[in-house]
């Protein structure tokens, strides 16, 4: 009974699998393909439009920075924005630190 159970083990590990030597890379080429247009494309495309709108800002925009500061710039240097907050305060932000440029209509 155990040389039957033995032939029955042996018999099925020897038989081929049918998949041949790309099988295996097949779902792995496309899980990354997945990857690529559901993860890492659109945050290149999200980080791409970021850097355009941080060079485009101006003297007089109104800004939203990442920790949530609301202000109008009123003066920039090449790695900081002067940001007025209040009557006669004003900040320096990081120009990264820039998180939304904020259009006329919403700051109305």
């Amino acid at each position: 009974m155990v040389s039957i159970a033995h032939a029955m083990a042996t018999g099925s590990a020897a038989a081929p699998s049918g998949a041949g030597p790309y099988g295996t890379l097949i779902p792995l080429i496309i899980m990354f393909v997945i990857f690529y247009f559901l993860l890492i494309r659109p945050q290149q495309k999200k980080t791409k439009e970021h850097r355009e709108m941080v060079q485009n800002l101006k003297k007089g925009d109104r800004i939203i920075t990442s920790g949530g500061i609301h202000g109008r710039i009123t003066g920039m240097d090449e790695a900081t924005v002067t940001v007025e907050i209040a009557d006669r305060v004003r900040i320096k932000v990081t120009r990264g630190n820039v998180s939304v440029k904020v259009s006329q209509e919403e700051a109305a």
